[in-house]
């Protein structure tokens, strides 16, 4: 993964290696370097149709990107469009935003068995995600049949690069961007193995977070759906600090991950995700106006 400021440059100026479409050139590399207010050059460069939208990502991450050993990875999607970019695909410790998928896997498994949840499971499942509460995260995570079921119900979501915690360490999940942008698109996209039911109570609830949870991708977008996840590492010491949501860029829907580890300080990593998470929307919302 790329760490720091150098290396995101080293990346940039070396030809994007880290990325899996094609190369920066020297678009990318003069808005490193350029101090002109507004869309950097590779951003407003979007409007070509040749336009490899995770270079440009890639350039404009390197505006925001820490010095130190932080690693970041971030995916985001036009949802009308179906143009998308992503800046590095490995795997990161999900913390919270792991509740999503696990209340996507009660709700596959309820209607598995052609049932509503219970009176107690929708309590549980409100309080999970809008109050980000481990007690009944413990409990749906029991109910769903631990990592097996999560697992299981990853498979028909088509999450193809995200294991399950074990031994109940839901909060240990390994996911990508990637990833997270797939289990976004069954709730908020066309096609999704969950009922229309299923998917407005999810986004319902991503909807209405509690305030002080109200921040990450919402930057982007104040009435956007979404599930934070933080975690301080007992090892280091540093934070895990990831953002998941769909969000309205100029009137389309927009589906964005950001995932991070390494971060000082918790507020250090919500200022990353923040920065990160403006950064792809200025990519994706000059190639929607250019599309």
């Amino acid at each position: 993964m790329v760490t720091g400021t150098a290396a995101l440059l080293g990346c940039i100026v070396a030809g994007a290696a880290n990325l899996r479409h094609g190369s920066v050139g020297t678009a990318a590399v003069a808005a490193v370097s350029s101090s002109e207010p507004g869309l950097s050059p590779e951003t407003e460069a979007a409007a070509s149709p040749e336009a490899d939208l995770d270079a440009l990502l890639a350039g404009e991450l390197a505006r925001v990107a820490p010095d130190g050993d932080v690693q970041l990875s971030v995916a985001v999607m036009d949802l009308e469009s179906g143009d998308r970019a992503v800046f590095e695909s490995g795997r990161y410790d999900t913390a919270s935003i792991v509740k999503v998928d696990i209340l996507a896997a009660l709700l596959l498994q309820a209607q598995d068995a052609g049932r509503a949840l219970t009176s107690r499971e929708r309590t549980q499942a409100t309080s999970m995600i809008r109050s980000s509460d481990n007690t009944a995260t413990n409990a749906l995570w029991d109910t769903i049949g631990g990592a097996p079921g999560l697992d299981s119900a990853n498979e028909r979501l088509g999450l193809t690069a995200t294991s399950a915690g074990h031994n109940g360490n839901w909060g240990l999940t390994q996911t990508t961007a990637e990833d997270q942008l797939i289990l976004l698109d069954s709730i908020f996209g066309l096609e999704s193995p969950l009922s229309q039911a299923d998917r407005d109570f999810i986004e319902d609830l991503m909807e209405s977070v509690a305030p002080d949870q109200d921040w990450g991708v919402s930057v982007a977008d104040s009435s956007a759906a979404l599930k934070n996840g933080w975690l301080p590492r007992t090892a280091t010491g540093l934070w895990d600090i990831n953002s998941i949501g769909r969000v309205d860029i100029e009137g389309r829907d927009c589906l964005i991950a950001v995932l991070s580890d390494g971060n000082l300080t918790q507020a250090d990593g919500i200022a990353l995700v923040e920065d990160a998470t403006q950064a792809a929307v200025s990519v994706i919302s000059t190639a929607g106006r250019a599309s």
